[in-house]
């Protein structure tokens, strides 16, 4: 099975790099960030072989799944604060897999009330992986963690130190899901591993020089980490005329013991 993730920073401005990106790839789940539009093409998505599940949000936010299989919709509402509005979070089952998408807040600038709301998220998405842990349905959240989980998650740290998505607060929350038995599901096959980026910001040719950073992961429970197979960022799409400034990160899981 293989599953992806990827900010596209408006769906509409980015419709036919996603068309193109599946045609070529054909992953089974792709989860998709930052959809900045009201409604979600599923008909397009159909069209081309896949269901979706979407939350929307006019001109903000947004997250989508699309699937080759069934999807079911668990939750929209991530677990502590019923009445935010931000459209953050889905959860689904599929293919016997909880499938969660998530697009966190950005937090800057900190020590503002942004951060402390990307902080109190951060805090909540906790409480729910230490609730998913509960019962034996293996478990994937993917998305845009707005996180530089390390120093090597960034070309160069000293550009990052006043910036929200590299303060220890975050970071330490990061770890924290890790802490809880979740697999950064890059990370552990490339430990150590340097230059590897999904975001690259459009100024001053960040992309041609590799100046980017890892904000971008795919979390496994203990039971689906012990089927990945690998995980890669694909860095073409970000090569694209008029692209995201975030690129693609694709997992291959092995099949469960018992299917074909």
């Amino acid at each position: 099975m293989v599953i992806a993730s990827w900010n596209v920073n408006s769906i509409r401005a980015r419709l036919e790099h996603v068309r193109r990106w599946l045609a070529a790839h054909n992953p089974d789940i792709l989860l998709l960030q930052e959809l900045k539009a009201a409604e979600f093409p599923a008909e397009l998505f159909g069209q081309l072989g896949y269901r979706s599940a979407a939350v929307t949000q006019k001109s903000y936010n947004g997250v989508a799944i699309v699937s080759r299989s069934p999807i079911e919709i668990v939750s929209t509402t991530l677990i502590g604060d019923e009445a935010d509005s931000h459209a953050r979070f889905v959860e689904t089952l599929i293919s016997g897999i909880r499938v969660v998408n998530i697009y966190a807040p950005n937090g800057n600038p900190p020590a503002s009330d942004k951060f402390l709301y990307k902080l109190a998220w951060m805090d909540r998405l906790l409480q729910q992986l230490q609730i998913w842990l509960k019962n034996e349905i293996p478990t994937l959240v993917g998305g845009d963690f707005n996180v530089i989980p390390e120093d090597i998650d960034c070309h160069k740290p000293s550009s990052w130190m006043h910036d929200a998505l590299f303060q220890p607060e975050p970071r330490a929350r990061y770890r924290a899901f890790l802490g809880l038995g979740y697999t950064d599901a890059f990370r552990s096959l490339h430990p150590g591993e340097t230059g590897q980026f999904t975001f690259w910001d459009y100024f001053r040719k960040a992309f041609e020089y590799n100046r980017g950073i890892r904000i971008d992961h795919l979390l496994l429970s203990p039971r689906l980490a012990q089927r990945l197979e690998s995980c890669e960022i694909d860095k073409a799409p970000r090569a694209m005329e008029k692209p995201s400034d975030h690129t693609p990160i694709v997992a291959r899981l092995r099949p469960a013991i018992g299917n074909s």
